[in-house]
């Protein structure tokens, strides 16, 4: 019985192996050139596919994850930023936070780079098979509260919560309404409970959340679950942008 490629690649696309597919006409002909046996071809066909399947799902978790800065880790200024301690970013890169649920609190003005460093441990932490998503708290929060409508609130907290790893990107920038701070704290409730890592960015110091959330027992119940398992870096130094322009 003759055995056509084409016949090899609609059923394996059929069987949704569209890697093997594309690739078994090739693997065919350098099998075929240096004799290699059934076991081997099946094990570099197999290999291959989940190769594939792997890089696939990192980009997708890397796509998700809606990373905005175009620093990693590699790449961060460091040279122009003395406020911040590499050695300190380089231990919790090793992703012992992760593993632990141990939150992260970058404090500091605008343009310090605070964005660039949470989102280049997120991206650490998901190439490292982790999950996690980036998104501003006012983002957050609005798409928590849109879910009350359809009533699918249960299932975004619950998919939140589960997470790896969450950025919770410039906190305190935006006022939030009474509703909105009420989903906020459950979600960080939610996460501490889970002992999810939290990293969290934002322009103000512990002592001044009260003033963006408006309710002091429940800005003292948050700063207290935050902290108890924190890493707090605060940033004093130049506005990256400028000093990038300068140089």
């Amino acid at each position: 019985m003759t055995v056509r490629d084409t016949d090899l690649e609609q059923g394996l696309r059929e069987l949704r192996l569209t890697h093997m597919a594309t690739i078994i006409k090739e693997t065919l002909r350098v099998c075929q050139s240096e004799s290699w046996s059934y076991k081997r071809l099946l094990r570099w066909l197999i290999d291959n596919e989940l190769s594939f399947r792997k890089a696939h799902a990192l980009a997708q978790r890397i796509s998700r994850a809606s990373i905005p800065e175009e620093w990693t880790l590699e790449s961060y200024p460091f040279h122009l930023q003395p406020g911040v301690d590499r050695a300190q970013i380089n231990q919790l890169a090793e992703l012992d936070f992760v593993r632990q649920g141990t939150n992260i609190t970058f404090i500091g003005k605008t343009g310090v780079g605070k964005t660039g460093l949470a989102s280049s441990l997120l991206l650490k932490a998901l190439l490292n098979g982790f999950t996690g998503i980036r998104q501003k708290v006012q983002d957050l929060v609005d798409d928590l509260h849109r879910s009350i409508a359809d009533r699918r609130t249960k299932y975004v907290l619950t998919r939140l919560s589960n997470l790896d790893v969450l950025v919770a990107d410039e906190l305190g920038y935006l006022c939030l309404n009474e509703d909105k701070v009420n989903l906020f704290f459950q979600l960080m409730d939610n996460r501490y409970r889970a002992r999810k890592a939290t990293v969290i960015t934002t322009n103000l110091g512990y002592d001044d959340w009260g003033r963006f959330l408006k309710n002091a027992p429940m800005t003292e119940a948050l700063t207290s679950r935050l902290r108890q398992r924190c890493v707090t870096i605060e940033i004093v130094g130049p506005d990256l942008r400028a000093v990038k322009d300068l140089t």
